[in-house]
């Protein structure tokens, strides 16, 4: 079929609709009526001679054919939005996408991105903070911010900083610490990477406790449970400076660890665009100045 036979608000009402699974509040997106976007679904539908939609007493349910149609439609008005965002006042912006892990959105980035907005204005710059698992090409990502050691299959990765690991806990229980061993009368907050309080214990010839204490996807929250009490946290310590500074938590021990890095990280199969280019040369330059 001739896609320019297509009637774009049917297109849009079925978009609506099946992303939100009834009409009556597909109308409400598209400020129309209930009535208007089933009349349009219906003359899809009949253009296009298919049931999109299975009518059931209570609401909508897709067929086969409208779960085949919907990430196709979501997809291309996604795509139509971010190119006409881009466009503002009469003049043009770069949209940068960027994911980064909470941990170093808080500890690092958030503190520095005034400098970067300050030089490049003209770059509508879009963070979205996440576990250090996202999906770069699911979650329309053009560039991750993520703690690992650099190595994602089809992925180029830039090295940003090293995030030694260390303990750090609550003023109340630092007072109970004067030895490592010490840490084996207390709960241990982990990550889910298992294995970071062993390799701690290791690197002091400790033999490791049996892993015990609540679990954490965000160093962040960890972090806050520790401040408030809830145990020892085994935490990129560099990321924390602030929390230090103010005595909310203690780092009981100098003992740190090396397991992982900071790296900004893009698909090999996606071309590095001005945009993303100016940022990683900001976040090189930023982050060599700090050093210094």
């Amino acid at each position: 079929m001739d896609i320019s036979q297509l009637p774009l608000n049917a297109l849009r009402a079925f978009e609506a609709s099946a992303r939100l699974n009834s009409f009556t509040r597909a109308g409400l997106e598209l400020r129309v009526s209930q009535t208007a976007i089933s009349h349009q679904v219906k003359a899809l539908e009949e253009l296009l001679d298919l049931t999109l939609f299975e009518r059931l007493p209570r609401g909508v349910a897709l067929t086969d054919e409208g779960l085949a149609l919907l990430p196709v439609l979501t997809d291309a008005f996604q795509r139509i939005s971010a190119a006409l965002s881009r466009f503002e006042d009469g003049n043009f912006r770069d949209v940068l996408s960027v994911g980064v892990v909470g941990t170093f959105a808080t500890g690092w980035l958030l503190p520095h991105l005034g400098a970067f907005a300050n030089r490049y204005s003209h770059i509508d710059l879009r963070l979205k903070t996440n576990n250090n698992r996202a999906d770069i090409l699911a979650d329309g990502l053009d560039c991750f911010i993520r703690f690992g050691d650099g190595a994602w299959h089809g992925t180029s990765a830039v090295h940003l900083m090293d995030a030694p690991l260390a303990p750090a806990c609550s003023p109340e229980i630092a007072q109970r610490l004067t030895a490592p061993e010490d840490l084996l009368r207390e709960p241990l907050l982990r990550s889910y990477r298992m294995d970071e309080w062993a390799t701690w214990f290791q690197s002091l010839s400790v033999t490791p406790p049996r892993a015990r204490g609540w679990m954490f996807d965000s160093s962040v929250t960890m972090a806050e449970a520790a401040a408030q009490g809830a145990g020892v946290a085994l935490l990129p310590i560099s990321m924390f400076g602030q929390d230090l500074r103010s005595g909310r938590l203690v780092q009981p021990f100098a003992q740190s660890v090396l397991t992982g890095s900071y790296w900004l990280t893009w698909l090999k199969s996606r071309e590095e665009n001005a945009a993303m280019e100016k940022f990683r040369h900001w976040l090189e330059e930023t982050i060599a100045g700090s050093r210094e």
